[in-house]
């Protein structure tokens, strides 16, 4: 499956939207810094839980100064809940799907024969220029952190 939205880099559409305690984020409070940008279906279920913690727990992530954001359909208050219950340390963001739709990470799902719409597991790495670094557009939830920080790493030795 390809983005063909968004390509590597092609500028990263820009965005504002709140998060869980009501701050607004703007892609450019970012600018200079890496960003990740995790679209997930719903909080506090195990894969989306194992996903968040997984973001949070990368040291390497942490080490290399990369801003998590997670983003889904859940309103403010599940993603306050969420947040708190597994301490999550970056904020999540929430939209109607609009935003969502923009960048591939929004629409048809096949899950177990039954096709629905709604968010589609994705992430998107956002270089400090503010261009699309790489995309994943159907994400297997394990050893996906790491990957990310494999290409941010990646990206930063060629950068340097």
């Amino acid at each position: 499956m390809t983005n063909n939205r968004i390509q590597p880099g092609d500028p990263f559409p820009a965005f504002s939207l709140p998060d869980g305690a009501g701050q607004t984020h703007n892609l450019s409070d970012y600018a200079g810094r890496y960003v990740v940008l995790y679209a997930y279906p719903k909080d506090d279920t195990p894969g989306c839980t194992r996903e968040a913690c997984d973001f949070r727990d990368s040291a390497r992530l942490r080490e290399m100064g990369v801003q998590i954001l997670g983003i889904s359909q859940d309103d403010a208050a599940s993603h306050q809940r969420f947040s708190e219950k597994f301490s999550l340390p970056f904020p999540l963001l929430t939209d109607d799907g609009e935003f969502l739709a923009s960048i591939g990470a929004y629409g048809e799902k096949n899950s177990y024969g039954k096709v629905t719409q709604g968010v589609k597991r994705s992430t998107f790495i956002i270089d400090p220029q503010g261009k699309l670094l790489k995309s994943w557009l159907a994400v297997k939830v394990d050893g996906h952190a790491e990957a990310v920080a494999d290409a941010i790493a990646a990206d930063m030795e060629t950068s340097a």
